[in-house]
Formats: structure tokens, sequence, C-alpha cells
């Protein structure tokens, strides 16, 4: 799923870019009081599963919400200026695997 400021038009370029998706996307409407502009809509998405979250944008909210979690949550921070680098796509592939049935430290 397609978390990003983009919304609906995440599909029209992220797919032949990183070799993914098309993905479902989410939307992001303004609420006055909101800790964070994408973490209630995040939160619904996520409710009951494993999420992993890339974004340049992450507060003391974002993290907050992540430790609380019973769901196992990544949150990954990239920086504006080079985005998801290879490194962090490692990390990623490395936190996914880990989730897998049977998987232990180090596979």
């Amino acid at each position: 799923m397609w978390c990003s400021g983009w919304e609906e038009k995440a599909n029209e370029h992220l797919p032949h870019l990183l070799g993914l998706g098309p993905f479902e996307h989410l939307s992001f409407p303004r609420e006055a009081q909101a800790e964070h502009w994408k973490l209630a809509t995040v939160e619904r998405a996520a409710a009951g599963r494993p999420m992993a979250w890339i974004d340049d944008d992450f507060n003391d909210a974002c993290h907050a919400w992540a430790r609380a979690r019973e769901e196992p949550t990544l949150l990954v921070a990239t920086e504006p200026h080079t985005g998801l680098t290879d490194e962090l796509a490692q990390q990623l592939r490395a936190w996914a695997e880990s989730l897998r049935p049977g998987a232990t430290a180090g596979d």
C-alpha cells in the first residue's frame, strides 16, 4: 500500500521507478488536532498487522505510536534529498524476512 502524500498519483510514477505495484493508496484528510498529518490514516490501515513505514517526515508522535504497537513495526527515516537508499532497502528486506514463519535472528 502506498502511504505517500502523492496519494492516488503514487501509482502513476512509483511502480515504474521501483518495479513494484500498483498498490492501493492511502488518502490523508487534514485533521486540525492531529499530532502528525498521516498518523491517524496509517494507524487505521495498519490495524492488526505488521507494517514498515518509510517517510522523511516522522515526528515524536510517530515514534511513540510505533513503540506502543503490539504488531511488528518499523519506521524507516529517509532524507528528502536522497530518498530510499540501497542500505535502507536492505534494512527493509531483512526486517520483512525476519517476519517469515520459522525465521530466526540472523537469517
